[in-house]
């Protein structure tokens, strides 16, 4: 977002409508906000212009595909050259079940939240991330119950 945007009320209403929902339509979006379509549409548009919209995606169900297993793995190193972050970066993006890869302070060095089917396949999936680069320690952390999980961002006014 560019330092001198601004979002209205109007603006935050849309985006919290389609975080909910990215399939409704322009004209009961409009509705919803007191516009008509078209200048819904032109805003909609300007927050996609300014990045403020990045994408549109469908949120799957983990366990109706069959990936009831969600592991938080801390992983600690000894090497921090840029050389190091690039090749374990690129690494770790190629494993599709690493939905989630931050670079962190503290302790920890990278925290990262994989999805597996069951034990087994995280087993499969923690062979291949330790493939990656060398790495000092990596923890290993399987959530028993998922509280809350979201996508959507808070927007305040």
């Amino acid at each position: 977002m560019k330092e001198n945007f601004i979002l209205d009320l109007i603006d935050r209403r849309i985006l919290a409508l389609l975080q909910e929902d990215a399939t409704l339509a322009i004209a009961d979006i409009g509705k919803k906000v007191g516009l008509s379509a078209t200048p819904c549409w032109k805003r909609i548009k300007r927050l996609e212009r300014e990045g403020i919209i990045k994408r549109r995606v469908a949120i799957l169900d983990r366990d109706k595909l069959g990936l009831g297993v969600t592991v938080i793995v801390a992983v600690r190193t000894a090497s921090h050259s840029d050389d190091w972050l690039l090749s374990f970066s690129q690494g770790v993006s190629r494993i599709p079940e690493v939905v989630e890869f931050y670079r962190m302070s503290g302790e920890i060095d990278y925290l990262l939240k994989i999805v597996a089917r069951d034990i087994a396949d995280y087993d499969r999936i923690y062979r291949k991330l330790t493939k990656v680069a060398d790495l000092h320690d990596v923890t290993s952390s399987f959530a028993m119950q998922e509280i809350k999980s979201t996508t959507s961002l808070p927007l305040f006014d």
